[in-house]
């Protein structure tokens, strides 16, 4: 099929249009990938999705076609990915829950590209300061998982075709389906995965997308900007899997107040040596790595990374 066949699906009319299958999804983006689709196609593909509304069916297939072009990636015990902008937060501190995660023993694959960031949101400005090291490319992260545990990949250094795709954002002036599938492509097939979103319908969307490439443990929160951190101040719900069975649940504030995290100035490298000392931070970074703890498989993860963090290695990031 061309891709003006899979247009024609999505664009019949009322009584006639349908969303596609996995299959059409997958065949749809082998012809976007093949370079042979014109990029007037290209977008109004992606909009007339956007139109009907992404499914899981199309954001698998649309991840099935991603990982037959990807290069090696190297496998982790946590696939962490990264793809919201910054307009409405603060501070990366997930960063830091990350590395607690990983100073636990559990390797953490982060990877991502974010847009319409400040600098004080900025994910990829804030590595060094959590001693979190980006890589090169695929092989490059390799090392630095075995070396460290954690490393960052950015998306262009092992997909950049998904990256063009999500860069048309800039052209057609909405986000598009391959946002949510950069989120589920979890290119190491790590058998456990944290994914945050911005509008809490795409939780559940993306619960059954990663349930139909394998993931077997999950979990989604509605979070800062879109991020995989948690807010302790706010009752939330999680969205998950674990040994492949959907589920969910409630889970109430850790903290009290109201606070907006995207109003505070917070030294990410000051906070992890201790030279900062933050209630609502420290909060933040617990939190998130309890849950990320608890994806992984252990019981009372807030516990657990509270132990953590009080046990962890506070020189100051390289």
């Amino acid at each position: 099929m061309t891709l003006a066949d899979h247009i024609r699906t999505l664009g019949r009319g009322p009584s006639r249009a349908r969303n596609l299958t996995r299959d059409e999804a997958c065949d749809a983006m082998d012809a976007i990938l093949s370079g042979h689709a014109a990029p007037e196609a290209v977008g109004a593909l992606l909009m007339l999705m956007r139109f009907h509304g992404e499914t899981a069916d199309e954001v698998a297939g649309f991840a099935d076609a991603i990982r037959t072009i990807l290069p090696p990636v190297p496998p982790a015990a946590l696939d962490w990915p990264s793809y919201a902008a910054g307009r409405t937060r603060g501070a990366p501190l997930f960063l830091l829950s990350a590395r607690l995660v990983a100073e636990a023993g559990h390797p953490v694959l982060l990877h991502g590209w974010n847009s319409h960031q400040s600098p004080l949101a900025s994910v990829r400005g804030a590595l060094r300061a959590c001693g979190i090291c980006q890589a090169d490319d695929p092989a490059h992260a390799a090392r630095l998982l075995d070396s460290g545990r954690i490393v960052y990949l950015p998306l262009e250094t092992f997909a950049p075709k998904a990256l063009a795709l999500l860069k048309l954002r800039d052209v057609l002036g909405l986000r598009s389906i391959v946002n949510t599938v950069c989120r589920v492509l979890n290119p190491g097939r790590a058998p456990a995965a944290v994914q945050g979103v911005f509008h809490p319908a795409y939780r559940g969307l993306q619960q059954d997308a990663s349930a139909m490439l394998g993931l077997r443990n999950l979990t989604v929160l509605k979070g800062g900007g879109g991020e995989f951190e948690r807010h302790p101040d706010k009752p939330l719900h999680l969205t998950t899997l674990r040994d492949g069975h959907s589920g969910g649940a409630e889970a109430a504030p850790i903290t009290k107040g109201h606070r907006r995290l995207g109003d505070q100035a917070f030294d990410l490298a000051a906070l992890w040596s201790g030279i900062q000392t933050d209630p609502l931070a420290e909060a933040v970074i617990t939190g998130t790595a309890a849950l990320a703890l608890e994806t992984l498989g252990h019981g009372d993860g807030l516990a657990r990374a509270r132990r953590l963090w009080a046990q962890r290695r506070v020189a100051v990031p390289a």
